[in-house]
């Protein structure tokens, strides 16, 4: 599955319209180890690119030197390792960090998206 990959390239891209677009109408994101003051889930296509609308200002990603793509028993379910490589926009900082994703796909499209990643790494975008 090409997904992944694809995902990948529209963050580089900064196209956060397309990287949402991945997802169903009716998809959902969920970052089980969010910080307090970040949502936990999201629902819906249309909160998706919302959330995602100004990312680039924030992060501004760079690479991804690590891409792997473990298939699962379910072909409808995968799990995506990866790290990025950027700058944070507001410090000049630079920015690395390793995710899982458990994702979730219906016809095509990613239904159910499972972000864990480091919430201390917030820290570093909002000082």
């Amino acid at each position: 599955m090409d997904l992944i990959p694809k995902a990948l390239q529209l963050l580089l891209d900064k196209d956060m319209a397309g990287f949402a677009g991945l997802w169903a109408e009716d998809g959902v994101v969920e970052f089980p180890f969010a910080p307090p003051s970040w949502p936990a889930r999201l629902e819906g296509r249309a909160a998706i690119e919302d959330y995602l609308r100004d990312y680039p200002e924030t992060l501004d990603i760079r690479g991804f030197p690590k891409q792997v793509v473990h298939q699962t028993t379910d072909a409808g379910v995968l799990i995506a390792e990866f790290d990025a490589e950027g700058v944070v926009v507001a410090t000049g900082k630079p920015y690395r960090a390793s995710y899982i994703a458990v994702i979730t796909t219906r016809d095509g499209e990613i239904a159910h998206y499972r972000d864990y990643w480091n919430p201390l790494l917030a820290q570093e975008l909002t000082a």
